[in-house]
């Protein structure tokens, strides 16, 4: 959707001449991207429609192409019919839910980020030792759920460090805890303190559970907000690892702002300012990040300038069935 012209010409004039850098890494994971290729081989094998166990991966333009392509999501599987093709979503999914695709005979293929999945199963691990897990994370979103969901009991949530002075646990000496893999390092750090403060011998995971890719993008940030007026995150409101991105560019002291349509950049972020920095969320396809790049120029941007960064070389392997289709 294009702005008025007498909006386009005074939006130019503010931001003429003003640099982008863009940030590396930015964009997709190696766990979207295999998640979002599954959908689209269980497509070209089995035909339209394929279901979807809630948003393959939370960006709109994904769900959105998905969808004109015979994909249908869903957030019950009573929805699905019976011996339909289900793929769970990258956020993982409850045991009981697992139970209840296998009890309906559906064909199931499992897109669940490799990731999070290790998080289940040091959930499942820790529960067959009578160990209690605290699980760090936000209420309400499917990858908590699909954690929590690993065990009938046993489990609590935490959202802040408020939230741990309020806990009544079994035994501090059989406690453990894991994270929500997208969440800021920073956040989970404050909260993973006042747990070790509060309970001495809290068992932690064998490796910290925030995922490379939230860890990468949001290093990436870190080394381009204070060379920049502003910050545009690429990504979707109901995107976890989007609003950190946005939330930490914030704590930087650099203005920014999060969208998920080159359409939504508005002309009066540009007053003034002479470097924008763009970054994208690992849920989010490099093609709205050109989409925003070329927005920004009809605006006056001019020179476009690549950060040095890691370089990601993660692949995760499709599940079988799927694998040679």
């Amino acid at each position: 959707m294009s702005q008025p012209k007498i909006q386009s010409d005074a939006a130019h004039d503010a931001a003429q001449g003003a640099e982008l850098l863009l940030a590396q890494p930015r964009g997709f994971c190696a766990g979207v991207d295999r998640a979002i290729e599954i959908v689209e081989r269980a497509l070209a094998q089995f035909g339209a429609p394929i279901y979807v166990r809630h948003e393959i991966v939370h960006n709109a333009y994904v769900v959105k192409d998905l969808r004109t392509k015979g994909v249908i999501f869903v957030d019950e599987l009573e929805k699905v019919p019976a011996g339909a093709t289900v793929i769970f979503s990258a956020h993982g999914v409850s045991k009981a839910m697992r139970g209840e695709a296998e009890g309906r005979g559906l064909n199931v293929f499992d897109a669940t980020c490799p990731l999070v999945t290790k998080v289940h199963i040091e959930v499942s691990k820790m529960r067959t030792q009578d160990f209690q897990i605290i699980m760090i994370g936000h209420a309400g979103h499917p990858e908590v759920e699909g954690t929590m969901g690993q065990s009938n009991d046993g489990m609590m949530l935490v959202e802040t460090v408020e939230d741990v002075a309020a806990l009544q646990v079994l035994d501090p000496a059989k406690l453990a805890y894991v994270t929500q893999t997208t969440l800021s390092v920073d956040e989970a750090r404050g909260i993973v303190d006042a747990l070790k403060a509060r309970f001495p011998a809290i068992h932690e995971p064998k490796k910290q559970d925030i995922c490379y890719a939230t860890q990468n993008r949001q290093d990436a940030v870190k080394w381009m907000a204070p060379q920049v007026d502003m910050v545009i995150v690429v990504g979707s409101p109901n995107s976890s690892n989007s609003n950190r991105l946005r939330e930490l560019a914030e704590r930087l002291g650099v203005a920014a702002y999060m969208l998920d349509d080159p359409a939504q950049v508005k002309p009066e972020w540009l007053t003034g300012v002479r470097r924008v920095g763009l970054t994208a969320s690992a849920s989010t396809p490099e093609m709205l990040v050109q989409g925003v790049i070329a927005r920004l120029k009809e605006f006056g941007a001019a020179n476009v300038r690549p950060l040095d960064g890691i370089e990601e070389k993660v692949a995760f392997p499709l599940p079988k069935g799927l694998a040679s289709a």
